[in-house]
């Protein structure tokens, strides 16, 4: 079942991390009924959800959304960045403590046979300072198995965005290895900030229109809105630009209905939302213009669309209400989410569909379409799970 893209696409070198066949999409039958069930307001259309399972998308430990990312990254890695004595490259990359992208990092370094260096940084976002069990919280869940896969795992005390007066530590350990004679490939937080990183979702994107000619979608046939977390930004800006081009593709002009939108869920409150909007668009244009679209005419700030609602207190903090969230999709689902970013997202959609914020949204887009009787919302679960672990004393049983 090969995903079809455009030849300008295409034609980018791509290293498969995932499984030949796409990643599910499981119907939310229960959830969705609890929530319609449950909404607040007048008649609204009944919006049916699904989950895109991006944790049973490889092979390789702790499935999630990285491995797409990085599947783009790993050509860039290895005919070029090995050190002058034939050293192949080190991967080295930074997350903060229960980071998911470097155990994802770690695993591809293992199937490569290169060495990985993890920075965790403890000053990142405040479920450290959270855990009444801080000695457990830096040991288990993904530090855990990030050493398991090999890797070499640093913890600092600083942040994955140093203060004013705080010195960046990365410039000086990737030295460091060279003064080893080793070869870092750096792999920023997220892999967001690399120039491939958003190729991998806007493949995702080509991914699901073809998975929605399988599924049993009412109303439009299609799904209309696409739940993901942000965080580091570059999985709904790569989602975005696929989106776009499918567009294009599929021609909008004269259509009964309007595109798909991109909901991203901001998972952390310590940048403002304009930031973060900001970023998401630098990342969807310079995707843009690798696929194949014209950056600047292409993507706009319309196309961004973030909520900054359910991010709670810090990043990595699992507050009552994201506890709740969690709780509601492992007992109508049987579906795990992780602490610090899914179970945000669940908590997000369920207000949208719960409080009409949805229903509203749609009723503004589609003014010149006819009012559907229902709605087709995909979830899209990246994964985390193993961090699970470590929280579990902030989980609510």
């Amino acid at each position: 079942m090969a995903v079809s893209l455009p030849a300008a696409f295409a034609q980018i070198p791509r290293y498969p991390l995932l499984y030949p066949h796409p990643s599910p999409i499981h119907p939310l039958t229960l959830l969705s009924t609890y929530l319609n069930n449950n909404n607040t307001t007048t008649k609204t259309p009944y919006i049916s959800l699904y989950a895109k399972r991006e944790d049973h998308s490889s092979p390789l430990a702790c499935a999630g959304n990285k491995y797409r990312k990085l599947e783009y990254i790993i050509p860039d890695i290895r005919p070029s960045h090995s050190a002058p004595n034939g050293t192949p490259p080190t991967l080295v990359t930074e997350g903060a403590v229960q980071s998911n992208h470097t155990v994802q990092v770690a695993a591809v370094a293992n199937r490569l046979g290169l060495e990985a260096v993890v920075v965790l940084h403890k000053g990142t976002g405040g479920g450290l300072a959270a855990s009444t069990d801080k000695a457990s919280f830096l040991r288990t869940g993904n530090p855990q198995v990030a050493r398991l896969l090999g890797a070499e795992v640093r913890m600092l005390e600083s942040s994955t965005v140093p203060a004013d007066e705080e010195e960046d530590p990365i410039p000086g350990i990737l030295e460091e290895l060279r003064a080893q004679g080793k070869a870092p490939y750096w792999i920023p937080s997220g892999a967001s900030l690399h120039p491939l990183g958003g190729l991998g979702y806007a493949r995702c994107a080509f991914e699901i229109a073809m998975q929605e000619q399988t599924q049993d979608l009412n109303g439009s046939g299609r799904f209309d809105y696409i739940f993901v977390a942000c965080g580091s930004g570059s999985t709904v800006g790569g989602l975005i630009a696929g989106l776009k081009l499918l567009e294009k593709l599929e021609g909008r002009t004269g259509s009964s209905k309007p595109p798909r939108k991109v909901i991203g869920i901001l998972t952390s409150p310590t940048k403002p939302r304009e930031y973060h909007e900001e970023r998401v668009l630098t990342f969807a244009r310079r995707t843009a213009a690798l696929i194949g679209l014209d950056a600047e005419k292409d993507i706009s700030m319309e196309d961004v669309r973030l909520d900054d609602r359910f991010a709670g207190t810090a990043y990595g903090v699992l507050d009552a209400q994201t506890s709740t969230a969690l709780d509601l999709m492992a007992k109508r689902e049987a579906i795990m989410l992780d602490p610090v970013y899914t179970s945000k997202v669940i908590r997000g959609l369920s207000h949208w569909v719960q409080q009409g914020d949805l229903a509203k949204d749609w009723s503004l887009r589609t003014r010149d379409w006819e009012r559907p009787d229902s709605m087709n919302l995909l979830f899209i679960h990246t994964g985390g799970q193993a961090a699970l672990g470590a929280y579990a004393d902030m989980v609510e049983s």
